[in-house]
């Protein structure tokens, strides 16, 4: 999103929590562009947001992504999933508010909110969240939305199914596979354990993901949008195309149902109509392109780590 904006001509402030290492490696080489300026925040520290909002105030556009994201952790940490996603949300929405009422506000919805609705779901389809990551972005959803109502508020919330690209985190499953083998195919490691393999996603690329963002809030009406490829694969079929394309076999692949979650959701795939009539977007990259995609950056940082004899 940083680069998409910078490459339109923004300044770009973004905020990332204090910690005791340096956590900033994807975004690290947009430092030295003096448009680019990152500062200090907690989404769940109402005072943290005000303090920023008012700094940089005024501004046009917030780009709401915070969240703890892995619906897995969510089973485990469900206390700290809500507050960086709900709670996160309402400080946003109120800082907003009170310093940038004429701002436009963008939502980072989810697919995941639709739980084991039938396929295809858009915006008319009924919301049932069935782990604490989906029952926050749910609630984040509606303070968005009632924010839009009550205040008059500039908020678009998108719902992006599942985008990935090779900067996704290590513990993502369509990561973690990609990753995986590509360290076997090096020789860094024997064995890539895996949870479930029935799960049917719609996978897209995320630099398309981040344009649909930046299209809702050019729009002179705010709106809520599903954004996805409208096709969808299972675990196990993303599994077997990067496993050809290393030119390895399940052999290296063991089950472990630690990796299983209490619920799972079985079948998540986009109607994304909306989106193309209002705002003229579409996907281009589909989950076999993105594979690739994926796996040859493994690949490539694979043979960095352990170059070949």
């Amino acid at each position: 999103m940083a680069e998409l904006l910078l490459s339109k001509g923004y300044e770009v402030h973004g905020t990332k929590r204090r910690s005791s290492s340096f956590n900033t490696s994807r975004i690290d080489h947009l430092v030295a562009d003096p448009r680019f300026h990152l500062h200090y925040m907690d989404v769940t520290d109402p005072l943290s947001v005000a303090q920023v909002l008012e700094q940089i105030s005024p501004f046009d556009e917030i780009y709401n992504l915070a969240a703890q994201s892995h619906v897995g952790v969510s089973f485990e940490m469900p206390g700290y999933t809500f507050d960086s996603i709900a709670r996160g949300t309402l400080n946003m929405l109120e800082a907003m508010r009170r310093f940038a009422p004429k701002a436009r506000f963008y939502q980072a919805s989810s697919s995941e909110m639709f739980g084991n609705q039938p396929a295809p779901q858009s915006e008319s389809t009924p919301f049932a969240p069935v782990s604490p990551y989906a029952c926050s972005k749910v609630a984040a959803h509606h303070l968005a939305t009632t924010y839009r109502k009550a205040y008059g508020l500039y908020v678009s919330c998108g719902i992006l199914f599942n985008h990935e690209s090779p900067r996704r985190g290590e513990t993502f499953v369509t990561r973690k596979i990609t990753m995986g083998l590509a360290r076997i195919k090096a020789g860094l490691q024997d064995k890539l354990v895996l949870g479930n393999l029935n799960a049917r996603r719609d996978w897209g690329y995320a630099p398309e993901y981040v344009y649909a963002m930046w299209r809702m809030l050019q729009r002179d009406t705010p709106d809520d949008y599903v954004i996805g490829t409208g096709t969808s694969i299972t675990v196990e079929n993303w599994l077997d195309i990067c496993l050809v394309f290393c030119g390895l076999t399940r052999s290296v692949i063991e089950f472990d149902d630690r990796y299983m979650r209490p619920v799972e959701v079985g079948n998540l795939r986009a109607h994304s109509s909306k989106a193309l009539t209002a705002l003229g977007w579409e996907a281009r990259t589909y989950a076999a392109s993105l594979a690739r995609i994926m796996m040859e950056a493994e690949m490539k940082e694979a043979h960095r780590i352990c170059p070949p004899v």
